[in-house]
């Protein structure tokens, strides 16, 4: 398909729209984030903008959809480094690339997996799709060593209640997987975990000098994690 000059222009101009919204999120935060600052930073009047982003919250769109991209796009450059038979070098990989990005980039990380900017909701038809490729790639691996049967029992299982069952298997259908209640739902641990632990560090739950290496934290962490998905 033919880009034609004013569809390239337009792309460009989003793009340039998109990077000056990085930078106030950056420095401003999400919530403080401004069309007409974004106008002054690009040189045009305000009414130029408001012809490429409606609102602050299509401004916040671009920003979320930006955001899960990249970070997706990361995760999947690291999973797809390791063989496909490495589940555990890529359950780390992920794990690591998922962390790196939080900590190169707190203020978009905040905005993904952070508390809510009063008043914007994302609109899913635009955000699900971008903002589920970690999930989907963490549900890949599992099922890919379920498949492969190199997961390690539990010594003990915990019962499944059945409407969480039932939830379980919409997302089996959804997601195309086999395996079974009890390691998907250890699977859902996992991802609350790794975000949760992730989550810590990057808005400093942890206190500044509570560890002196976070990273070594983060190792333990993931071993726990090995563990409980069978992986160790």
């Amino acid at each position: 398909m033919t880009v034609t000059p004013r569809e390239r222009a337009r792309e460009q101009t989003l793009a340039e729209i998109t990077r000056i919204g990085r930078e106030q999120l950056a420095t401003q935060g999400a919530a403080a984030l401004s069309l007409r600052a974004v106008a002054r930073d690009l040189g045009v009047v305000s009414s130029a903008v408001y012809r490429y982003v409606a609102s602050r919250d299509e401004l916040l769109t671009l920003l979320v959809i930006d955001g899960y991209t990249e970070l997706g796009a990361e995760v999947d450059a690291a999973v797809d480094a390791l063989a496909d038979d490495d589940h555990r070098g890529r359950l780390h990989a992920l794990s690591h690339a998922v962390r790196s990005w939080a900590i190169r980039e707190p203020a978009r990380y905040a905005l993904l997996f952070g508390s809510p900017v009063p008043g914007y909701h994302a609109p899913a038809e635009r955000t699900t799709g971008p903002g589920t490729r970690v999930i989907a790639a963490l549900v890949g691996i599992i099922e890919g060593a379920h498949r492969a049967g190199v997961l390690t029992p539990l010594s003990s299982s915990a019962p499944v209640d059945p409407g969480l069952s039932a939830d379980l298997d919409r997302i089996r259908a959804e997601m195309g997987l086999t395996v079974p209640d009890e390691l998907l739902a250890r699977g859902v641990m996992a991802w609350a975990a790794l975000f949760g632990a992730i989550n810590f560090e990057v808005f400093g739950q942890y206190g500044a000098d509570t560890f002196a290496d976070p990273a070594a934290l983060f190792e333990h962490h993931l071993t726990v994690l090995d563990r409980i998905l069978g992986l160790d």
